[in-house]
């Protein structure tokens, strides 16, 4: 059965690479980052502004003396800020989920990062630790990532490059 089945690239597909044809981004491998140029940050608030008679959600992020904002969706709004207001929707959502099957597998969530930045979209990470030590690194979308930090008490660090130099929330 395991024979029969195709990734996108046909039966030899390492699940592990991008597909020949990567909607997400540049396929190409991205550049490491060192832990020396990486700076904790907290969530300072999510907030709602209104930019050109829209209304967008705002995560920011601060190492205390700089400030990153990061544009988000309404959802994702919500999936950030539910926990850190201590409010429990009746049924599990998303990341309330995901949280759950981390647990199950007796994985935690070391740490997230966020550590690129193409136009004006951030790229992030998820570090998690298994039972044996082994290190295993996941692409997030940076919302996400932070959704599942509030959820595991996890620490959240950004690239000292992005704080220098973020995108225009927009």
């Amino acid at each position: 059965m395991a024979d029969e089945l195709e990734g996108p690239n046909g039966p030899s597909d390492d699940l592990n690479q991008p597909p020949a044809f990567f909607p997400y981004g540049s396929p190409e491998p991205e550049p490491e980052v060192e832990s020396s140029t990486l700076v904790e940050v907290h969530i300072e608030g999510v907030f709602q502004a209104e930019n050109s008679g829209s209304i967008s959600h705002l995560v920011v992020l601060s190492d205390g003396e700089r400030r990153l904002p990061i544009v988000i969706g309404p959802f994702e709004a919500f999936a950030i800020l539910s926990p850190l207001e201590n409010e429990r929707p009746d049924r599990p959502m998303t990341h309330d989920l995901l949280k759950a099957i981390v647990d199950k597998l007796e994985v935690e969530v070391d740490r997230v990062v966020i550590d690129d930045l193409w136009s004006t979209t951030y790229y992030a990470r998820i570090y998690l630790m298994t039972k044996t030590n082994e290190e295993i690194e996941i692409d997030a979308r940076p919302s996400d990532a932070m959704a599942l930090a509030v959820r595991s008490d996890a620490p959240i660090y950004v690239a000292e490059r992005i704080l220098q130099q973020p995108a225009e929330p927009g």
